[in-house]
C-alpha cells in the first residue's frame, strides 16, 4: 500500500486553490429549501378555483407553511433529487345567490400535503381540504366543490414543482451554463492534424440500421442484482408468483397469473406486466412496467433461481430497458426501481418469511 503522499497522482483529485469542482468530480449537493418555498408558493398561491360557477367562487391564497427538507445532488451532470415536505396552504370560498348580490356565505379553509417526497415522485401525494368556518350544508358543498375542481389544479402544480426538482431545481441553469461552454468548444475546434482534410462521410446505408439501433436505446439502464436466502428455490419462486402471498409481505394488492402470457398486478397496480416465460423453481421472465412510465414503455425482468446446496437459494436478477426518466421527466426511475427491489421485495421476503437476513 502507498504511504501518504506518495499515491498515483493520476488518481488523487486534488483540492485546488480555487475550489472548483473540476468536471463535478465531487458530489456537489444544493440546499433547495427556501427555493422551493418561493416555487411552490408562486404556483400554489392565488389559484382561481371557481369564479361564479354553480353560484360558488374560490381561491387559494397563500402558502402558510411548508417544513422539510429539499436538496439537489449533481456529479458529472447526473442530478438527483432528493426531499421531504409538508405543506399548508389557505384558502377561502363563497357562496352567491346571483351574480352582483352580497355573498350569502363566506368560508376560509386550509389544504394540506402530509408527505411529498421523492422516494414517491411517481405518485400523487395525499392531499387534505378543510373548512375552518362552517360545517353546514353550504360550508359542505364548498369544500366539496374544492375537492371536485381545486384538487386536481393543485396536484397539476404539485407535479410541476417535482418536475423541476428532477431536472436540477435551482442548480439546472449551472448545469446548462456549464454544458453549453464545452458544447460550443467542441463544435468550433477541430481535433488535431484534421485541418485540411475533408469532413468523414455519412455512415453507409449498411450501417444506417446499426447506429439506429444504438440510438434507440439511449436513455434506458440496466439493472443486475444477487441475492441469496435462506430456502429451498422452489419455495421463493412459488412466493413470487402467489398474489396472495404478496398481499402479505408488502401489504398491497395483487394479482398474478401463473401461466405464459397472464397478466400481474402489484402494489396497488403500481407495477403490471406479462409473463414471457415460466420454469418451475429456476426461471421468471416477466415485461414489466411502472404505471409512471412513458406509455408503452415496458422493461424485461429476468430471475434465475439458483440452488447451490438444499436449504440455499441464489437469486440473480437482471433488469433490462429501463428508462433514465418516467413520463414526468423524474430522473431517479433507475435508482428507485433497484432499491424497490432490494428493500421493498427481498428483504421483505427475508423478513416475513423467516429466509436470512
Amino acid at each position: 500500500m502507498a504511504k501518504i503522499g506518495e499515491g498515483d497522482k493520476r488518481w488523487i483529485v486534488e483540492d485546488r486553490p480555487d475550489g472548483t469542482n473540476v468536471h463535478n468530480w465531487h458530489w456537489a449537493e444544493r440546499d433547495c429549501i427556501e427555493w422551493s418555498r418561493s416555487l411552490l408558493s408562486s404556483l400554489l398561491s392565488n389559484l382561481t378555483i371557481l369564479d361564479g360557477e354553480g353560484g360558488l367562487a374560490i381561491r387559494t391564497k397563500t402558502l402558510d407553511r411548508l417544513d422539510g427538507e429539499a436538496y439537489v445532488n449533481v456529479r458529472k451532470g447526473k442530478v438527483i433529487p432528493g426531499y421531504e415536505l409538508s405543506l399548508s396552504l389557505s384558502w377561502e370560498g363563497e357562496a352567491r345567490d346571483s351574480a352582483g348580490c352580497p355573498p350569502l356565505l363566506k368560508v376560509s379553509g386550509s389544504l394540506e400535503v402530509p408527505y411529498l417526497a421523492d422516494e414517491n415522485a411517481d405518485e400523487d401525494p395525499e392531499v387534505k381540504i378543510t373548512v375552518r368556518d362552517d360545517d353546514g350544508p353550504v360550508g359542505a358543498r364548498i369544500k366539496d366543490a374544492f375537492i371536485a375542481k381545486g384538487k386536481p389544479l393543485v396536484l397539476e402544480k404539485i407535479r410541476a414543482y417535482v418536475q423541476a426538482m428532477a431536472k436540477g431545481g435551482p442548480a439546472k441553469d449551472e448545469l446548462e451554463v456549464k454544458k453549453a461552454p464545452s458544447a460550443a468548444g467542441k463544435a468550433a475546434s477541430p481535433a488535431p492534424g484534421a485541418e485540411g482534410k475533408a469532413a468523414p462521410a455519412a455512415p453507409a446505408a449498411g450501417n444506417a440500421a446499426a447506429v439506429k439501433k444504438e440510438k434507440v436505446r439511449e436513455g434506458f439502464k440496466t439493472i443486475t442484482l444477487t441475492e441469496k436466502f435462506n430456502c429451498r428455490a422452489r419455495d421463493l419462486y412459488e412466493i413470487l408468483m402467489d398474489g396472495n402471498r404478496w398481499k402479505g409481505f408488502t401489504q398491497s394488492n395483487a394479482r398474478i397469473s401463473k401461466e405464459v402470457g397472464g397478466q400481474f398486478s402489484v402494489f396497488d397496480g403500481s407495477i403490471t406486466g406479462v409473463n414471457e416465460e415460466l420454469q418451475d423453481g429456476k426461471l421468471i421472465v416477466q415485461k414489466w412496467r411502472f404505471a409512471s412510465w412513458a406509455e408503452g414503455i415496458y422493461s424485461t425482468v429476468r430471475l434465475i433461481f439458483d440452488e447451490p446446496e438444499p436449504g440455499v437459494t441464489i437469486v440473480k436478477l437482471r433488469q433490462t430497458d429501463v428508462p433514465e426518466e418516467d413520463k414526468y421527466g423524474n430522473a431517479t426511475v433507475v435508482e428507485n426501481t433497484e432499491r424497490g427491489w432490494r428493500e421493498l421485495i427481498f428483504r421483505k421476503i427475508r423478513a416475513i418469511f423467516g429466509f436470512g437476513i
